[in-house]
């Protein structure tokens, strides 16, 4: 295993720590690791070739799952290799232009994964409590600046990070005790002033976080509304049937996103190894699990995956002429 010591003499390097006071169980924290990496990499593939060989689901709510299923193997490609190095065999080194690059990627994805799930619910509001127009209000033309829109607010929100990092100095140590470099894990290895990177890492989590949880709220709510509108019991199921997938997806994205963010600023007396364990769920469960969800609760894509499979499973067992 590599040893940190001598990234003090090179202020280019900085060293991936791992999971502190954990250590001796890498090897095995690698087990899941690897296996969430996997189901993130088949999962999402599967659902993007899906959607773009069947016609029938060449629909927004389909299209809005493309966009996440690619923002989700974006993220994975830009943590959980680095993540498997380290947990394998400590190759913690990583450049700092890389280590700017790796925390501008994965904070990035995380925002634009929060504005497609809002997306997601302003489709679902559309198609619930407007449904006559909701061909003309979420056309192919919105649907593609809405996921411009999700790239750039990201990519802008999270712009301001790395130069904001690369004015400071780290006169101390230069080992992270972190599996990837994450922005709060990194400015506090600074010796200047970091209040403005406080401020704005804060400032930019609570506007993604706290405006995305509002409007999505706000559109179940209104959802809500017009279902118990509904006199027919059979329709109300139906409705609210169709927002079943997003829910848990909002769920799994989410829940860890709150717990990470919290403990990590509020939470003091929380345990080191906590704190990182649970930034690595938030990375690592929600895109390996949003394809099951939606596999699973979708009746549209269950029924074709299913199909697909029995389609090359006879293929496969065909006896030659």
């Amino acid at each position: 295993m590599e040893s940190p010591n001598h990234t003090n003499l090179d202020p280019s390097i900085f060293f991936l720590l791992g999971i502190p006071g954990l250590e001796q169980f890498h090897p095995w924290l690698s087990l899941p690791v690897c296996c969430l990496g996997t189901a993130t990499v088949v999962g999402n593939i599967t659902i993007l070739v899906v959607v773009a060989t069947e016609p029938a689901l060449h629909k927004p709510v389909y299209l809005f799952l493309c966009m996440l299923s690619t923002i989700d193997l974006a993220a994975s490609f830009s943590t959980v290799p680095k993540l498997l190095a380290v947990l394998w065999c400590g190759a913690g080194h990583i450049s700092a232009p890389a280590c700017l690059a790796q925390m501008f990627f994965i904070h990035a994805f995380c925002m634009m994964e929060s504005t497609v799930l809002l997306a997601v619910a302003f489709d679902r509001y559309v198609a619930i409590c407007h449904p006559l127009r909701y061909a003309t209000i979420l056309n192919h033309a919105i649907i593609a600046r809405l996921g411009v829109v999700a790239v750039a607010r990201g990519s802008l929100l999270m712009l301001p990070c790395p130069f904001l990092l690369g004015r400071l100095s780290f006169c101390q140590s230069h080992v992270i005790p972190h599996t990837y470099c994450e922005h709060m894990a990194v400015v506090k290895l600074a010796c200047g002033d970091t209040r403005p990177n406080r401020i704005y890492g804060l400032a930019a989590a609570l506007l993604v976080i706290g405006v995305d949880l509002f409007c999505i709220g706000l559109s179940y709510a209104l959802i809500a509304r017009a279902v118990l509108r509904l006199s027919s019991h059979e329709a109300r199921a139906k409705a609210l049937g169709t927002c079943g997938s997003h829910v848990c997806v909002i769920l799994i994205s989410y829940t860890p996103a709150l717990f990470s963010f919290f403990t990590h600023r509020f939470g003091h007396r929380v345990p080191r190894h906590v704190h990182i364990l649970l930034a690595n769920v938030y990375l690592l469960f929600p895109p390996a699990l949003n394809p099951v969800v939606y596999g699973v609760k979708t009746k549209e894509i269950r029924e074709r995956v299913v199909r697909a499979f029995r389609r090359g499973r006879g293929a496969g067992t065909k006896p030659p002429k």
